[in-house]
């Protein structure tokens, strides 16, 4: 047996003004058949259609007075949400409604609009702090290449400097290249712009892939790797995923010592599959665990230091656009641990 729905809210504003304007009517006739009654008793006499006429209009009049009133008392809230509606369009999200004499639709509206309006003001406010955030990583890159690019036009610099100047510029663009490919990725999850098809894949074979691909950068530090990864077969984005197994190692490898290690292991359990990376590194302090994966965060022993602050906050979008979490935790001894855990299936 089938439940009836039950009706939309708006409909008991409607009804209400239905039951006005009926109730005015009645009133009005009501009043006229009195009024013709009493004065037909009082003079006994019977009226004429001239007299029956100004009744009707005498209450034609009493009822579209009193239509007006009872129109402006239901109306005004309705009138009060559509100028601050025009306030909205207008750019204006400043705007609260409060009227604790509306009727229960009209409050619940307010209610409704008031919640709109604080989450456009707190939209735009991350708008503007994005926007003035990635104008400043943008800014500090290229104000290196342009020094050590006005460096190199000084002939009388040595062959060393010379090349030590052009490692920073390339260093420095390579950064831009990363940041400038971060924010289009970010920006086309959280647009749900990018519509990447799932296939099955061995995503223990993608971390190993993960790990030769950055070879240069742990043999430069000597750390070593201590890796124990199951056979998944997983069904998932397989090039988004590969930035995430990336971050994860490119990050470990630039906060471990030299000479230090780092672990990882993925795990079958049940219907998920368990990704962890171990450093011994500085390890990330507890009141900013919750903030590390925000876009262009960086605390003072900031993870990103060298970064853009947008690593860790793209990979926390990736994992939560495949249906997963990450989190992160300090090591009893040294370092951090980085958690990640994905459903089996969709």
């Amino acid at each position: 047996m089938k439940s009836q729905k039950a009706a939309p809210r708006g409909d008991n504003l409607r009804l209400y003004f239905i039951v006005c304007i009926f109730a005015i009517l009645c009133i009005t006739l009501g009043v006229s058949a009195l009024l013709t009654l009493l004065l037909e008793w009082l003079t006994n006499t019977h009226f004429t259609v001239p007299t029956i006429v100004w009744m009707v209009l005498f209450s034609v009049v009493l009822g579209g007075g009193l239509s007006i009133i009872m129109s402006r008392f239901f109306l005004r809230p309705v009138t009060r949400l559509g100028r601050a509606m025009e306030r909205v369009a207008a750019g204006d999200f400043t705007v609260r409604l409060d009227n604790p004499g509306a009727l229960g639709e009209m409050r619940d509206s307010y209610a409704h609009f008031n919640t709109m309006t604080r989450a456009l003001a707190a939209t735009e406010t991350l708008q503007s702090d994005f926007i003035s955030n990635v104008s400043h990583e943008f800014k500090t890159p290229i104000n290196a290449i342009e020094g050590y690019a006005s460096l190199l036009q000084d002939h009388h610099q040595s062959p060393e400097e010379q090349e030590t100047y052009i490692e920073k510029i390339l260093f420095n663009t390579r950064r831009l290249s990363t940041l400038t490919g971060n924010i289009l990725l970010l920006s086309k999850i959280n647009n749900q712009s990018i519509r990447p098809q799932r296939t099955a894949y061995r995503l223990d074979e993608q971390i190993r892939q993960a790990i030769v691909a950055l070879e240069q950068k742990w043999t430069e530090k000597n750390i070593d790797f201590d890796v124990e990864l199951d056979k998944v077969t997983y069904s998932g984005y397989e090039s988004l995923l590969l930035h995430v197994w990336s971050n994860f190692i490119d990050n470990a490898i630039k906060f471990d010592p030299q000479g230090g290690m780092i672990c990882l292991r993925l795990r079958q359990t049940g219907d998920e599959v368990v990704f962890t990376i171990d450093d011994n590194g500085p390890g990330v302090a507890p009141e900013e665990q919750k903030r590390i994966f925000h876009k262009f965060y960086q605390s003072d022993s900031s993870r990103e230091m060298s970064g853009n602050g947008l690593g860790l906050a793209l990979v926390k979008q990736i994992v939560e656009f495949s249906g997963g979490t990450v989190s992160v935790e300090n090591l009893p001894e040294a370092g951090c641990r980085f958690t990640v855990r994905l459903p089996m299936q969709p």
